[in-house]
């Protein structure tokens, strides 16, 4: 089965074409992040006009790279969460290419997209991998769910307050490591430091706490105090914050795993492309548990792109009227599709 699939929840104006959720036949991406450096973070209003100006030349792009489009049984498109003139954009033009074609439109969740970039190019038995740990860290998005099947979520926790991801560029940010998305070089700079770890150390929130949420605001202002000292190196401080914020998304995550008894941990999201989680993840779980998988992305299957949307579309199949297939910029990832925890409270 064949599907085409256009991803538009931020900055990046995606289409890709996957067989049966696993193969990658095409995949285009055009990105505004130019414009977004020179404001320092994305205004949602151009990130929208330059979807509008994208959108089809992706689409082209991506349909030139099919042996033949006419083989395409469906149309998949990212509803939420996201910016809603960006969704809009992509919204629509599934809408009039899935009407022009004549093939059933399947309307996707963004934060669930992310899970299936652990399914590209992988082919375990399904019977080997659920139920699975899943971790969704982004800029906007801290989440654990117990993954039983596809189309079968449970939440297990979230963040109560910012998400990883803005904590690493709020923190870049104060460190003078870029204006916008400078996690990945706040992450940079924690690998130049070679020294002794800070005799002050950033507090781990909620890592002993007998649940699965996070919170990070109270770590970035435990960082300026730190900066506002004065006496420690910028690498030396982005060590111990990028320390800080892993330690907290591993020791949770693998956490879920001993609660639920999980067969395996999926990762997915803008900041499972850091090497240092990539890492302690796969290296602490192998450690902690026998024969659990641990399924990483290609880095460049972490940030948005629509191949994992095509992804998610095979395995779910949600099929809607056109006119019920509408953005929803404040989607979350159990919206709709998972129920409160069940298991017992003791570990």
């Amino acid at each position: 089965m064949l599907i085409l699939a256009i991803e538009s929840s931020c900055d990046e104006t995606a289409c890709a074409v996957v067989e049966n959720g696993v193969k990658e036949i095409a995949s285009t991406i055009a990105s505004s992040a130019d414009f977004h450096h020179k404001t320092g973070g994305i205004v949602p209003e151009v990130a929208a006009r330059k979807q509008v100006e994208f959108i089809v030349p992706v689409i082209e792009s991506t349909i030139e790279k099919v042996a033949d489009y006419r083989k395409i049984d469906a149309v998949a498109v990212t509803i939420g969460p996201g910016l809603a003139g960006s969704l809009i954009v992509g919204v629509e033009a599934a809408k009039a290419l899935a009407l022009a074609w004549n093939k059933p439109l399947i309307p996707v969740n963004h934060l669930v997209g992310h899970i299936y970039a652990n399914f590209i190019n992988n082919t375990t038995p399904n019977d080997q991998i659920f139920p699975a740990v899943v971790l969704i860290v982004s800029g906007g998005h801290t989440d654990l769910v117990l993954m039983k099947n596809h189309g079968d979520l449970e939440y297990l926790g979230g963040t109560v307050d910012d998400a990883a991801g803005e904590a690493f560029d709020k923190v870049a940010r104060l460190l003078n490591l870029g204006m916008y998305l400078g996690g990945a070089n706040l992450s940079k700079t924690a690998r130049e430091y070679t020294g002794s770890a800070l005799p002050e150390k950033l507090p781990r929130s909620f890592i002993y706490e007998n649940n699965f949420d996070f919170s990070f605001s109270g770590l970035k202002t435990a960082t300026k105090r730190l900066v506002d000292k004065n006496i420690y190196s910028v690498p030396a401080i982005a060590k111990e914050f990028e320390e800080a914020v892993i330690e907290v998304l591993v020791e949770k995550t693998l956490k879920a795993v001993k609660r639920t008894g999980a067969r395996s941990i999926l990762l997915g999201g803008g900041v499972s492309a850091n090497q240092k989680l990539r890492k302690d993840l796969a290296d602490k779980a192998k450690s902690q548990f026998n024969n659990i998988e641990v399924r990483i992305p290609l880095l460049n299957l972490c940030t948005d792109n629509a191949v994992y949307i095509a992804s998610a579309a095979f395995f779910n199949q949600n099929y809607q009227p056109f006119d019920q297939v509408v953005p929803n910029p404040s989607l979350t990832i159990n919206g709709g599709t998972c129920i409160p925890p069940s298991f017992p409270s003791s570990i």
